[in-house]
């Protein structure tokens, strides 16, 4: 799935610059383009993609200082740089833009619903959000502006694909370190979704497509990610339950977002050597995950991997109703109303809630 990325804000530009590194290394030729926004001028120096610097009238190259709605109205003013800035890399061979921020600062979570707003606009192909939730120990300012961002950044993209910032920081982990585990993680099954579709290793029985990912996310909302792997057997039938207990893995312990398993629609992707993976195994993993969600509409299929190990990549879409953004919201609501504000958390769909635009 050729795509091009926009990252916005620190961590959005971090993300973004992870994910193409990883798809350059790994030789996936899905990115066709990354450029980082932002309205602080340092959190761009030391990036190695293409950068660009908005606000300065506003903020002096000094960033918005955690103010979101700041951060909105500099991003729906300088719309248009932004996307000439864009010029040569949508091409006719992209066939989805994703925008990356973090959705507890300023500019990433005001920014980058106003910049999908814009984009969807202009633009006939998807548009995705991969938004990345703060932790619990980031404080309630965060909290509050990401609560009213995942809302914004829900409806104004074709997908919000979240990512917990506390599921895959290790317990042990320095700031730093934890940083940088989210970021490799967030890379690793993100980068192999978007390289889904670009056979690099062999052909595979089924091979999943972009049009799959595409059809999965269809529906909008609120979407996450899961990945886990093992070693495999040089014999395809033996890999049937190897095949079946990585994708249980992915589902039930490495969701970007955990505790959220009931879905509207789902893709299941088993990458591995195409003389190792066994089509029995991916489609007993396929109805597993079908009975397991309680959706009907699950695809799934194979991708063709030059590996020892064979790695299940799990995509839900429509997880919105679960217990993980209900209980985000409520304390996004608490932190809000702390500062004079609210985020309305009993319909995550309601017109009423709080929004930035």
């Amino acid at each position: 799935m050729k795509v091009v990325l926009i990252g916005v804000g620190q961590a959005g530009g971090k993300v973004t610059q992870s994910l193409a590194e990883f798809d350059y290394e790994m030789g996936f030729n899905a990115v066709r383009g990354a450029l980082a926004v932002n309205t602080a001028r340092p959190d761009l120096q030391n990036l190695d993609i293409d950068t660009a610097l908005i606000g300065q009238d506003r903020v002096k190259g000094h960033g918005v200082g955690g103010d979101n709605e700041l951060g909105a109205q500099i991003m729906q003013e300088n719309a248009t740089e932004v996307l000439e800035n864009l010029d040569g890399r949508i091409t006719t061979e992209a066939e989805a833009v994703v925008i990356v921020a973090g959705l507890g600062g300023g500019t990433g979570s005001g920014g980058a619903p106003m910049l999908a707003r814009e984009l969807k606009r202009i633009y006939e192909m998807p548009v995705y959000v991969l938004g990345i939730l703060p932790g619990k120990d980031e404080g309630g300012l965060y909290q509050a502006n990401a609560g009213r961002s995942l809302k914004t950044a829900a409806r104004e993209s074709d997908s919000l694909l979240l990512v917990d910032n506390d599921a895959w920081r290790g317990s042990g982990d320095s700031v730093a370190d934890g940083y940088k585990r989210i970021n490799d993680a967030i890379s690793q099954r993100v980068g192999l979704l978007l390289a889904s579709g670009e056979a690099v290793e062999g052909v595979g029985e089924s091979v999943v497509d972009s049009s799959e990912i595409i059809n999965t996310l269809r529906g909008g909302g609120i979407s996450s990610i899961g990945y886990a792997s093992a070693q495999a057997s040089e014999d395809p039938s033996e890999n049937v339950n190897t095949i079946t207990s990585v994708t249980r893995n992915a589902l039930l312990t490495s969701m970007s977002l955990p505790n959220a398993v009931e879905a509207e629609s789902a893709l299941l992707v088993v990458a591995g050597d195409p003389e190792r993976l066994s089509r029995k195994g991916v489609e007993r993993a396929r109805r597993w995950v079908e009975d397991e969600t309680g959706s009907m509409e699950v695809r799934g299929g194979d991708f063709p991997l030059g590996s020892d190990k064979i790695a299940a990549l799990v995509v839900l879409s429509g997880v919105e109703r679960s217990g993980r953004v209900d209980d985000f919201m409520r304390k996004a609501n608490e932190a809000a109303k702390s500062q004079g504000g609210t985020v309305d958390p009993d319909e995550f769909d309601n017109e009423n809630l709080d929004s930035l635009l």
